[in-house]
């Protein structure tokens, strides 16, 4: 394995947000603490708890998992995109170094970047509500699973792309509808039945449920249901890819 090369594209990646402080960092943070306010004290004074835990805590884990989903995908998508775009993917792809070695460095810097996000918001949290994190390894661990899995979405949605527009159509347009109806303010069990069916369709579901069991042990839906989903998205994503190289899709033409 070209450790080498994985290092320079990941420190490239790396090094792009560090220029990009305000926009990769600052900005998505105060747009968390805004939800906290508008939510967690507004709806919160409506809404003091649900199963047990306060209000304000529990929609947490579901902002942390907005922010993860949506920044991991841009961040993967953006850096397989500008090499399209100016030309250098040529010089990437002739390179000696693998289609798999290429990934790596992409979306490893991608969901880097997303896990320290979401840890960022995490400790901001701490300041607006009073929390616990119950099983603090599978929270990682559902950390960094979820940045991995939509940074592999994100690199595919860059190598489809054709302009700036397509880059932001399946985050803004998909991902956030599906994660604010996947239970991120709500228990989905407060749903009438017939709607409960029709939430279980939402992939989002899964993700939220899962990340929320590993802070306050209460989830939709059972945790091994939703590693399990986590799990089959992460095949999919890889196996899109590896069709992507093969093929040479939008990479080679």
């Amino acid at each position: 394995m070209n450790l080498r090369a994985i290092w320079a594209i990941y420190a490239f990646e790396m090094a792009r947000t560090g220029r990009t402080l305000v926009q990769s960092i600052v900005a998505p943070v105060i747009t968390t603490a805004l939800y906290f306010v508008v939510f967690g004290a507004a709806m919160g004074t409506r809404i003091s708890q649900i199963e047990g835990v306060q209000y304000g805590a529990f929609i947490v884990p579901g902002l942390i998992m907005l922010t993860l989903l949506t920044q991991s995908v841009t961040n993967a998508a953006f850096g397989i995109y500008f090499p399209k775009f100016i030309g250098t993917i040529y010089e990437l792809l002739s390179a000696p170094i693998s289609a798999f070695e290429i990934v790596i460095g992409y979306v490893g810097a991608a969901a880097t970047k997303s896990v320290i996000l979401g840890l960022v918001i995490l400790a901001t949290a701490f300041f607006f509500v009073p929390l616990r994190i119950d099983h603090p390894l599978w929270m990682v661990a559902f950390l960094v699973l979820t940045a991995v899995t939509f940074s592999l979405l994100g690199f595919i949605i860059g190598v489809w792309a054709d302009g700036f527009e397509q880059l932001q159509f399946v985050p803004m347009l998909v991902i956030t509808p599906l994660t604010f109806l996947g239970g991120t303010f709500y228990s989905i069990d407060v749903l009438p039945p017939a709607w409960q069916t029709v939430t279980l369709f939402n992939p989002v579901v899964y993700l939220v449920s899962g990340f929320r069991w590993s802070f306050f042990e209460i989830a939709d839906v059972h945790i091994g249901v939703s590693l399990g989903m986590t799990a089959l998205f992460l095949v999919a994503c890889l196996a899109a890819i590896w069709w992507i190289f093969k093929t040479g899709y939008r990479l080679k033409t």
